[in-house]
């Protein structure tokens, strides 16, 4: 799949190119020009909430839908998961021990993940705040980040799936947004430290790298690597991979078939039903790029992405990064990313207006392309 201003307009109701969104459809206010920086279009992904009044002004501006459109998902017996009624704490504000640790990024990944995994309690709304030596890591953070807006280090709540006991957490902590200090590297060391967990999951949206992708395929991956070429190019890491162990993927077969309970609510011109791409260890060119820019696939190859992985992002490497530190202790861990805008047509359109697509398609479909990734989380817990 590879997209434009009028595949936009044919799937979301209006072409971003020609008719530009109004103000109020935005929650980032330097975002909302066209002459807006491609780093306040890539916060705006980041803080875009389709449940708050700017969301609610999108929605009405386009076609898109929201997430009262999600329809439950009708797991497998025994197999579904188990809001539990009250959070569960750790000692001095610290997350509780779980078998598994889920972390989601982006408000709407949020949002996704909380209907999925913790029915009942909302990411936003319900979950509890997490700011356990917040005051110590955020004096890393820069000034107007995510976190030092919320005043938190992200919220969580607790859930189960069969017998394994599950903290999800929504971090407010992003490696492209703290600082050059990298203070995101804290905030992982931490809550796997606390929670204990034999299993890491780092969830959420990415841009598909190829036009084989479309929104709403998921690419889970064992390996990560880092494509640093801008503010941390200078990093020891700046080009690693790390690798985590091998997938159990006995559980996918059954996600697929769970997909199609909301995959209407993805773009109307997917051709197929969503698609899980599995990677192996080692295996460089599946696996999850983390950018330190907000790079994306165009049918040019701006960014030289292609050839490097199935999607990039911003800040799964670290997880890699911290657990390579643990060693013999680290946890199993894999990064799963849902596909929310694919390659980008790049002829006739400045990279500014190829960003301005990736946002609005993010903004249109992130949520239920996100609902897949979710699902995926629950193949890999459940199997």
């Amino acid at each position: 799949m590879i997209v434009d201003a009028k595949w936009v307009e044919r799937n979301l109701g209006f072409d971003p190119i020609a008719r530009h969104p109004p103000p109020k459809t935005f929650a980032v206010a330097e975002a909302s020009t066209k002459s807006a920086r491609i780093e306040d279009i890539q916060r705006e992904i980041i803080d875009f909430d389709s449940e708050a009044p700017s969301g609610k002004e999108f929605l009405a501006f386009t076609t898109a839908t929201g997430l009262s459109r999600y329809t439950d998902v009708k797991w497998p017996q025994g197999l579904g998961p188990r809001t539990d009624s009250a959070v569960r704490r750790g000692k001095n504000g610290r997350l509780p021990k779980a078998d598994v640790l889920v972390v989601t990024w982006t408000v709407d990944e949020g949002h996704a993940l909380s209907r999925v995994l913790t029915p009942g309690k909302d990411s936003r709304n319900d979950y509890l705040s997490y700011k356990h030596n917040y005051g110590a890591i955020s004096r890393k953070m820069r000034i107007g980040c995510p976190a030092r807006i919320a005043k938190r280090l992200g919220a969580y709540w607790t859930t189960s799936i069969g017998k394994k006991k599950i903290v999800v957490f929504k971090s407010d902590s992003h490696m492209s947004q703290d600082g050059p200090a990298l203070p995101n590297i804290d905030v992982w060391k931490q809550i796997i430290e606390e929670v204990d967990p034999e299993l890491v999951i780092t969830t959420g949206t990415a841009g598909g790298i190829g036009k084989q992708f479309e929104v709403g395929d998921v690419v889970v991956s064992p390996v990560v690597r880092f494509d640093c070429i801008a503010k941390f190019k200078k990093e020891k890491f700046h080009a690693d991979d790390y690798s985590s162990s091998a997938l159990i993927k006995k559980q996918f077969a059954s996600a697929k078939t769970l997909f199609k309970a909301n995959s209407a609510q993805l773009p109307p011109e997917n051709k197929r039903q969503p698609r899980i791409f599995p990677a192996q260890p080692r295996q460089l060119k599946s696996s999850v790029v983390t950018t330190d820019f907000f790079g994306f696939d165009t049918s040019n190859n701006h960014y030289k992405l292609q050839g490097l992985g199935n999607v990039s992002e911003m800040g799964d490497a670290i997880l890699g990064l911290v657990a390579s530190g643990l060693k013999s202790k680290a946890p199993r861990w894999v990064a799963v990313r849902n596909v929310s805008d694919p390659q980008i047509k790049a002829k006739g359109l400045t990279l500014q207006q190829q960003a301005a697509l990736a946002a609005q398609i993010y903004k249109g479909f992130g949520r239920w392309s996100s609902v897949c990734s979710a699902i995926v989380c629950w193949a890999l817990i459940a199997a």
